[in-house]
């Protein structure tokens, strides 16, 4: 009875050992599998920018994709063109493609505050690069703008002798700009140089060149002995029109950022006379880290600040530029 029933169970016992078997071999497969798919993820990096056609962004996007290569992953690079609702369109893709960090240069930092929560909600880690962002970034890396206009006043009040009359030409509403007008206007306060005019260059070349057409009309030849403009395409713009009207010997113009055509401007030795350079691939450099400080669970500071140098025509055969 025994060895009629054994022969009856036999098959079933052996079709039993086999799913099991079977069972063991998915489940490891699917181990080693998902291991392996752990091991091979390749980081993911998004970067918006205010605009590529400004030299600055574009030596932030090369740092991007360099640390993205060192790390064996991409950099995803896109220009906002200072468009608030393209940004917020952009940190939307960013999400939506599953990036593993959001670098984030905020064309306006108090505006694109809704995206940063939605990345934040989604668990992607933002870092504000250049400049500072609502919303609960996860910290942000950018140069010591304060002490980047702070450096400008002091050579403009320097080369003045502390009075003049000077034009300011101002920039998109973000903290960087408003940190180096702060830096700026607390250099030469208490010191006999009058502002003339403030206006909006809205950070380039072509608008600040208008913007400072329109001050070179509203003041007379000689009402005017410098000019200070927030980042370098806003410099080069008041130099070219300052060349147009033929009043470029008037007075002097001092940038900020150290931009390969702000190099070229200062070699000539005419009156574009000195820039606060700063160093944007360390920038980026610096927020990759800490983007992968974050996704590691690693302690990170919230706010780093990458130092600024003074560039001047009697300096610049030294400056390394980017």
């Amino acid at each position: 009875m025994k060895k009629a029933m054994y022969k009856v169970l036999a098959p079933f016992m052996v079709l039993l050992l086999l799913m099991m078997a079977a069972c063991s071999n998915g489940s490891s497969d699917k181990t080693s599998s998902s291991a392996s798919d752990s091991k091979d993820k390749k980081i993911k990096i998004g970067l918006t920018v205010g605009t590529l056609s400004n030299p600055f962004f574009v030596s932030m996007s090369k740092g991007a994709k360099e640390a993205a290569k060192e790390l064996g992953g991409e950099a995803i690079v896109v220009s906002a063109d200072y468009d608030l609702s393209k940004q917020m369109a952009q940190v939307e893709d960013f999400i939506t493609k599953k990036v593993d960090m959001i670098l984030l240069n905020a064309v306006d930092s108090k505006g694109i505050a809704a995206a940063v929560q939605q990345a934040k909600a989604a668990g992607i880690p933002v870092i504000a690069v250049d400049v500072g962002a609502d919303g609960g970034v996860s910290a942000t890396v950018a140069s010591d703008n304060y002490l980047a206009g702070k450096l400008a006043g002091e050579y403009l009040l320097k080369r003045l002798q502390n009075k003049g009359n000077i034009a300011i030409i101002d920039g998109p509403p973000v903290t960087a700009v408003k940190d180096r007008i702060k830096g700026f206007e607390d250099a030469i306060k208490g010191t006999d140089v009058k502002v003339v005019a403030k206006q909006n260059g809205e950070g380039n070349r072509e608008k600040a060149l208008t913007v400072m057409e329109n001050i070179l009309q509203a003041n007379s030849s000689g009402k005017i002995d410098a000019v200070f403009a927030i980042n370098d395409p806003e410099a080069l713009g008041v130099k070219i029109a300052a060349e147009q009207a033929k009043r470029d010997k008037e007075f002097f113009i001092v940038g900020v950022d150290g931009a390969p055509e702000a190099v070229d401007a200062l070699k000539e030795n005419k009156s574009f006379v000195a820039t606060s350079a700063q160093h944007p691939d360390e920038i980026v450099k610096q927020a990759v880290d800490i983007g992968m400080k974050i996704i590691k669970g690693e302690k990170i500071e919230s706010e780093i600040k990458v130092p600024v140098e003074l560039v001047t025509q009697d300096t610049i055969n030294s400056y390394k530029g980017w």
